[in-house]
């Protein structure tokens, strides 16, 4: 079975909310199997436009695990405080078995 990845890129407009948002997200992931692949770092863009600087890659066992997690009432429950301090997006994407 393919993994699945949640992988974000946005830019934080508000450092002090974000982090709040943050230091709560890693309480989540375990229920689902999940775990941090990329949680900012430095990021160079090679070419495109990026939605901003900071991204975050997150491993699951399954995509379907990853879309598990990201509407568990756990996650849900401080979803909001990415959406008020952040500007991008979060996709879920399966990953490739080849």
């Amino acid at each position: 079975m393919a993994k699945g990845y949640v992988i974000a890129q946005m830019s934080v407009v508000n450092q002090e909310g974000y982090l709040a948002y943050a230091r709560q997200v890693p309480g989540t992931l375990d229920a689902f199997g999940g775990r941090f692949l990329v949680r900012g770092g430095e990021a160079t863009t090679m070419d495109g436009q990026p939605k901003g600087p900071r991204n975050v890659v997150i491993e699951f066992p399954s995509l379907k695990a990853a879309q598990d997690w990201y509407n568990s009432p756990a996650y849900q429950a401080i979803v909001q405080g990415r959406l008020d301090n952040a500007d991008g997006c979060l996709i879920t994407v399966e990953g490739f078995e080849g």
